[in-house]
This record gives C-alpha cells, structure tokens and sequence, in this order.
C-alpha cells in the first residue's frame, strides 16, 4: 500500500443506484449520448482521478421495461474519451469469452497509441446465459472452462502485444526504410483454443501493454489476478472482508513471483454525500423509494445463473437455504458469494437485500458528510483494505461533483492523494512499471 491512495471512477447509466435514472439528480441526457460520458471522465480528469472504467453486458436484460443501463460499446467509447480527455486513464471491459484475441490485441494496442498510453483492459470472462446464444453458443461455457480459456487468450495477447519491438519502426524518409523487419516477429500461437499466427499489425504502444485489470473475487478468479492483473476491482461490503482480501491477494502475488506492489486493489465505494448525515440519508431514501423490487429480483436471479426467488416473500428473513451453493453457480461466482455472506452475518429479509444490492450491486454503500466519507476511505486505506477506490457514485453528474469538489480537497489536505498528475500514462499513475521485451 502507498502513501497515496488511487481513485478510479466507475461510470454507469445515470448512477449506481439502481434507480437513478428516475431521480430528478442525474443526468437527463441519453445514454446513448457520448457527452454524457465525455463529460463525467472530464469532471473525474478535473479531480486528478487515475482512471475511468467502463463496465459492459452482451445482451438485452429482461428488466430493461424498468431498468436503465449503459448501452455503449466500451471499446469504442473510449475512442471518443481518449480525444476528449488528456492525462487520466481510460479502462475498457472486453471478454476474454466471445472475442477472437487477434482483434482485442489490436483494438486496445490501437486505443494505447490513441491516448498517448492511457488505456487498460478490463479481463471478464462472460458468464451470461442468453450471452451465449447471442454468440452462437447453445449452453454456458462453466466456470472453470472460462478462466482455462482465458488462461491461452491471454498468452496469445500478450504475445501479439510483445510482437514488435520498441525501436521496429524507422521512418526514415531519406533512406527509404520504414520498420525493420528483423524485430517484428510471428507468434505462431496453436494452443487447446485458439490458433494466432501473429504478428500484430499495430506497432508495440506507448505503455508496452495496457495495463491489465480484472474484477473476479472467486478462488480461481484470485489465482488469475495473482498471476496476471495488474489493478483489481473488488466488492466488499464490510472493511474486514476487505482487510482478508487484500491480503490473501498480495501474498497469492508473492507466491507467484511478483511485486505486491504491481498489483493495485481498489474495492468499490458508493457514498451518497449530504451536508448533514441525515440529509444524505434523505437521499438514500428517496432512492430506494424509486427502487422497483421486482427489478432487483431478477437481477438477484441473474446473479445466482437464472436460480428462481420468485416465490420468495419480500419480508420473512432470509437463511441459507433459500440460495444456492455459490460453489454451484455457473454465473459471477464472487458476486454470490458476497451476496451469501451477507445473508448469513446479517439475516435480512428478501426486500432489505434487494435495497442494499439496489445501492451499488454488492459493492460498499455508504451515507454522510464529505469529512464522514472522507474519514470512512481513510480508514479503510489505512487499516490495509485498498490501494485505493473504485468510485461508483450512485447518481451521475450530482454525487460526482460533489465528490470532486468536496471530498477530494479533504483527501489532499490530509496528504492521502495526488495534488497533480506526475506522469501522463495510465502506469504512471498507478506506479507500475512499463513491461520491457527482449528480441
């Protein structure tokens, strides 16, 4: 953990919260409408955020009569973020499932030397049933399968990525030579799943590689991290589990051979802001009074690989019994887990879930002040549970702002983040270092 802490922003429909979109707060532009991000990296870019992140889904969800989501493509919004922003990262959720690795290597090796070495990819691998179909798929690829594919894709990137050296490109107008040849090498990939010839025809990028992120919280999405990710985001609803998290990754790190350092954990953090506590619990109500239970069922259902709660009672306490196995479940394994932590620590009934699950997905919800947020992220940093937050405010641009504009001030004074960017990559800011390659 560093003496500064790192904040990325997690933009998402109009907020978090589930029912943002209806509150008279957050923004009223589409969400298909570009400036509405361009101008929420620029606010975060403003408040010397490290990065942005764009999560992404892969089929139309059967609460979408009710519910309002981010609809573009992540990889080409960040197209238009890297021309519109000038020092902050820009990340990208790709999978790792349903993309042929030559055009990811390529889109995001493009994307790095658009932004000037801005960019990180989001490594998921999609679990989604009706995902599935959309590409072709009868049934789920399992869990398992997921991160053994991964495992290969990931070898093949990496390897397309490392394709051309650093000094492959000459442009020597006088002399008549452009590349040379010499450093510029095939991969000749043929592995279990995927068979890539390489090179990559896009010249090595400024940072050398994007930098690598991933969010699975499982045993093998852990073991996945430890070897390979670069920044994790994590959901935590409690700072102890938290603490018991950054831990077990930092030491699966070492054992791997790494840095703890090189691994930055940044888990999510959803606070809604007031200048008094009750105000901000004011808004916490106001929300969930707009909240649609029936929404949160079947996002609950979605979680759990299509597990029926419909003949669940909203207010009899939850046991158990009434989940299965996360060990079973095909779907966000980690999120399950969480989820069924919760229920046995804190035995809520269904319609209390589904209202905390409404505020920010399984992620650390949290009401007050600016000093009160400011205190619960100084905490949490230094009781050894983050290298920093993933931002997810629940209603975008309101609680953005005010985060920017009043709780970002209260970190600096405190000397626990950044008064301006020292460096202009994506790796500067995280502090990790730019992978080197030898022909």
């Amino acid at each position: 953990m560093g003496q500064q802490m790192h904040l990325n922003l997690f933009i998402h429909s109009r907020g978090h919260h589930e029912a943002s979109w209806r509150h008279p707060k957050s923004s009223s532009k589409a969400l298909t409408d570009v400036s509405y991000f361009v101008e929420a990296a620029q606010t975060a870019e403003r408040g010397l955020f490290d990065s942005i992140f764009l999560a992404d889904t892969l089929v139309v969800h059967d609460d979408v009569a009710h519910a309002a989501r981010t609809w573009l493509e992540p990889i080409s919004t960040l197209g238009a973020l890297a021309i519109s922003t000038k020092k902050i990262g820009l990340i990208a959720t790709a999978s790792t499932t349903y993309m042929e690795p030559f055009n990811l290597a390529r889109q995001f090796a493009s994307l790095d030397h658009v932004s000037q070495g801005r960019i990180g990819w989001n490594i998921v691998t999609t679990w989604s049933v009706p995902a599935a179909r959309n590409f072709g798929h009868p049934e789920q690829i399992s869990h398992t399968d997921r991160y053994t594919r991964a495992e290969e894709y990931l070898a093949v990137v990496k390897a397309l990525w490392d394709s051309w050296s650093d000094t492959s490109i000459i442009d020597d107008r006088t002399g008549g030579l452009y590349a040379r040849t010499e450093s510029i090498r095939p991969i000749d990939h043929s592995g279990n799943y995927y068979a890539v010839a390489g090179p990559l025809n896009v010249p090595r990028c400024p940072q050398g590689r994007p930098v690598l992120v991933q969010a699975g919280s499982s045993d093998t999405g852990r073991d996945f991290a430890a070897r390979h990710a670069e920044a994790v985001f994590t959901a935590h609803l409690e700072m102890a589990t938290a603490v018991d998290f950054y831990k077990d990754l930092k030491s699966r790190a070492k054992a791997h051979g790494r840095n703890p350092d090189s691994l930055i954990i940044l888990p999510g953090f959803s606070p809604i802001i007031g200048s008094t506590e009750a105000e901000a619990k004011q808004v916490a109500q106001e929300l969930n009074e707009l909240a649609d239970v029936e929404v949160g069922r079947k996002r609950l259902t979605g979680r759990f690989g299509g597990h029926d709660f419909s003949h669940l009672p909203l207010d009899r306490r939850l046991t158990m019994d009434d989940f299965p196995d996360p060990d079973s479940v095909q779907a966000a394994r980690s999120r399950t887990e969480v989820i069924v932590g919760m229920v046995a620590r804190e035995k809520p009934t269904l319609r209390q879930l589904l209202a905390k699950l409404a505020g920010a997905r399984g992620h650390f919800t949290f009401e007050g002040t600016p000093e009160q947020v400011a205190d619960e992220l100084e905490a949490w940093f230094k009781a050894g549970a983050a290298d920093g937050f993933n931002l997810m405010p629940p209603i975008i641009p309101w609680m953005l702002d005010v985060f920017v504009e009043e709780v970002i001030p209260l970190l600096q004074r405190r000397g626990l983040f950044r008064e301006g960017y020292a460096g202009a990559m994506l790796r500067d800011h995280y502090g990790l270092e730019r992978p080197q390659i030898a022909f």
